[in-house]
């Protein structure tokens, strides 16, 4: 039987807990795909899951990963609308086709096998058949989870606007492509960041608005309303979690929406603000973001093919244990500008 090099967290204290096996390449079943995976995204959510700080349930000696863009090399015998051949991008589950995340929903990378694998055998439903635009399947695959997720943040809810301020936090995957969508949108951006190396990049080579220096500027959300005329910003994309979430609620508009993406800063010192008080004074709406559902990603595919958007992508890294790990740590150091891929070719 054909064997294939897959790579599974066997620990999870750390990174030295990912390792290569050799298993056999899956046979579809009736009603799935074989997808030859081209290329995968990392999110913060593999550090998270890598240390034993993911939320959500996580299976032992999981295959991490949940962003996949491939080509589909085998269909299933009652599988209709694909073919060998087609280029396909995976979403974050293939129980989450539309409405609000569920936690009782299984998820790649986590509480099932995910895209670290040289062949996936998915359900036909869960994957998304890809345009025929120039994007490379490595573009396609930056599209994934930080697609679906600024959509939902974008769309799943108060829809934002053309002429709409939106403010994002630091330079990552999410924050630049929010920073693209937003942009393409007709909205005006502002993003944060500790660098100014950094900042005047992401200005000169992706077109934000304005740039904050959060290091420069600790009390960040008053430049906010310094640079919108005390008006505040209509979105945020929320990446600190505990740790700016007041701030957040500071800079954003009475009636305005903050999307709780992430929670890399971790928990503050000293005495918490009433931040239910906080956020009813604003009267605006704070949204919990758990990725995206197929529907909302399938919305983003056709935005980015049909607009012809680039996600940005920092980094490319290799498909051997080293290179893995390597760009983990990339990730889990914050030192990208955009999205680090995975390229198995």
């Amino acid at each position: 039987m054909p064997s294939q090099t897959v790579f599974r967290l066997t620990s999870r204290s750390g990174f030295d807990g990912l390792q290569a096996f050799e298993e056999p390449i899956p046979t579809p079943g009736q009603y799935e795909v074989l997808v030859k995976v081209r290329s995968v995204s990392l999110n913060y959510r593999e550090v998270s899951i890598a240390n034993s700080r993911y939320p959500l349930p996580v299976k032992d000696n999981v295959i991490p990963c949940s962003d996949m863009a491939g080509e589909i090399v085998q269909v299933g015998d009652r599988v209709k609308g694909l073919s060998a051949g087609d280029r396909v991008l995976s979403a974050l589950s293939d129980q989450m086709l539309y409405g609000p995340f569920n936690a009782a929903y299984d998820t790649y990378g986590s509480s099932q096998d995910g895209m670290l694998q040289q062949y996936i055998a998915l359900p036909a439903h869960g994957v998304i058949k890809l345009p025929d635009t120039s994007h490379t399947l490595t573009q396609w695959a930056a599209v994934a989870c930080t697609g679906a997720t600024v959509w939902n943040s974008f769309y799943g809810g108060i829809p934002l606007k053309p002429g709409d301020r939106v403010l994002l936090q630091g330079t990552g995957g999410v924050s630049l492509t929010a920073l693209t969508f937003a942009r393409a949108a007709g909205a005006v951006t502002i993003i944060t960041s500790s660098s100014d190396e950094k900042l005047e990049y992401v200005q000169s080579k992706f077109g934000a608005d304005h740039t904050i220096n959060y290091k420069t500027h600790p009390n960040w959300e008053a430049e906010v309303l310094r640079v919108t005329n005390g008006e505040g910003v209509d979105h945020v994309i929320e990446i600190g979690g505990e740790a700016t979430i007041r701030q957040s609620i500071e800079a954003v508009t009475h009636g305005g929406v903050i999307s709780l993406v992430g929670f890399l800063g971790g928990r503050p010192e000293g005495d918490k603000p009433d931040l239910t008080m906080m956020a009813l004074l604003k009267n605006c709406c704070v949204r919990g973001i758990v990725g995206g559902s197929k529907q909302l990603l399938e919305q983003a595919v056709r935005f980015v093919g049909r607009r012809g958007l680039m996600i940005p992508i920092d980094r490319t890294f290799g498909y051997s244990r080293d290179e893995i790990i390597a760009a983990l740590e990339y990730v889990a150091a914050g030192k990208q500008i955009g999205k680090v891929c995975i390229n198995l070719d």
